[in-house]
């Protein structure tokens, strides 16, 4: 298993940006498919974004031209550049990395993207 710790969440406002980190250890992390997920209140957690093993991303459709998900393998992180942030933006955020073996989560960071 992998242990997983996020970084970088805080109060915005409309339009601004904000940058998460999550940083892995525990197990390879590069053979890891990793992920970050959000969960607003009241609602069920939700792919944000998602890069493969080879740095290939995937992002949710809310967030395509805003947010870049972007691995560094070598020191073990998974970022999230999030741009443009929107007020339906604000939720806890989720560091996940993923492989056969099933799923790691993070604890969570907040983002609160208000005026």
């Amino acid at each position: 298993q992998v242990q997983l710790v996020e970084s970088g969440g805080g109060l915005v406002q409309p339009g601004g940006s904000l940058r998460l980190s999550c940083a892995a250890s525990g197990s390879i992390f590069s053979r890891y498919v990793m992920g970050w997920y959000r969960q607003a209140p009241g609602k069920q957690r939700d792919v944000v974004a998602i890069i493969s093993s080879l740095g290939k991303p995937t992002y949710a459709d809310s967030v395509k031209g805003r947010f870049t998900i972007s691995r560094h393998n070598a020191n073990n992180t998974v970022s999230l550049q999030m741009r443009s942030l929107k007020s339906e933006d604000t939720a806890v955020y989720y560091c996940n990395a993923r492989s056969s073996r099933g799923d790691s989560w993070g604890q969570g960071t907040q983002v609160t993207v208000s005026s």
